[in-house]
């Protein structure tokens, strides 16, 4: 049911001049700088941390499927970054919010739902990588080819992006209320859900299947190969065999814990238990926290990765003596 002050006309005939303004962190002027710095070291140490593991791994003459797809989830953390957190430091130098255009809005929550959902399909790839790894090594190298790894990486990006481009039409096409004040510091889809001017639970359903496709549907195949592995880990009689094994899995089960953590705290839930204030805080665990951990667990837990950046470092010594 339309309310009153919905905007005249079609959504997509005003999308040239629509502007929303993304109130950020507007209640808080009085640490407006410190959470500036703040937000600025921390995007400049995980922009350092995730492309110091991606040029790692691609000056790496071998590339195992682990390294692969750890390279995948480096580019995706950078791209994440740099889709939100400019316009969020932006939002804290204008003392009112930042605006931003309709086009503009409907891009980077396209572009955030993308990445996210690459990332939860290549989380459920690299669970099937750690099950082959650990389960089937004598075949590990035949299952696990070049060409499959390829191929897991491309789907993963094409159907995340199909979802994220349905669900962005579905919201956008919304009418939305006059005001178009977005509290949040980014064009997140409940923040923008919460304009649309109507009564009914219909617009949650695009999110409702997006979050089965993006979300529960990768959960569901990483329990699978973990649920295989633990399998066959008890039939496994030596301890130490048995720990070896649990070891190369606790960076993957860190990180996907972290990032499907947040995500089902924000978007599994009914419209009516949406809170801008926590949605903002957990929001900047998620974009901002999180994908600086990601850097710090595997380079601190991934043997492989340790030794390339110790060569990395030792290259870098000699050529500095040279």
């Amino acid at each position: 049911m339309p309310c009153e002050g919905c905007m005249e006309g079609d959504n997509v005939s005003t999308g040239a001049t629509m502007e929303f303004l993304l109130l950020g962190f507007s209640e808080l002027l009085r640490l407006r700088i410190l959470l500036f710095l703040t937000f600025l070291i921390v995007h400049l140490l995980t922009l350092a941390g995730n492309m110091m593991i991606f040029m790692a791994v691609v000056m790496e003459p071998s590339h195992p499927p682990m390294l692969f797809f750890l390279c995948q989830l480096s580019a995706i953390e950078l791209c994440y970054t740099l889709v939100i957190v400019p316009k969020a430091l932006l939002s804290l130098v204008a003392a009112d919010g930042s605006t931003i255009s309709f086009l503009g809005c409907a891009a980077q929550m396209h572009l955030f739902v993308a990445l996210g959902g690459a990332e939860c399909f290549l989380l459920a790839a690299m669970s099937y990588d750690r099950y082959v790894a650990i389960c089937q090594p004598l075949r590990y190298a035949a299952l696990m080819s070049e060409g499959l790894c390829l191929r897991l990486a491309l789907t993963c990006a094409l159907a995340a992006s199909a979802v994220a481009l349905a669900l962005t039409v579905a919201v956008f096409r919304l009418p939305f209320c006059r005001s178009r004040r977005i509290d949040h510091f980014f064009c997140d889809v409940p923040a923008v859900l919460h304009l649309a001017c109507t009564q009914s639970y219909s617009p949650e359903l695009p999110l409702l299947a997006a979050c089965v496709l993006l979300l529960l549907l990768p959960f569901l195949l990483i329990l699978a190969s973990y649920g295989r592995l633990a399998v066959a880990l008890l039939r496994v009689t030596s301890a130490g065999g048995r720990g070896k094994a649990v070891s190369t899995c606790i960076s993957h089960l860190a990180v996907t814990l972290l990032h499907y953590g947040c995500a089902t705290f924000i978007y599994i839930r009914p419209k009516s238990s949406y809170s801008p204030a926590r949605d903002k805080v957990v929001s900047l665990v998620y974009t901002n926290v999180t994908p600086l951990m990601y850097p710090l667990i595997y380079s601190l837990r991934n043997k492989e990765i340790r030794g390339i950046l110790r060569k990395m470092l030792r290259r870098k010594k000699i050529a500095q003596v040279n």
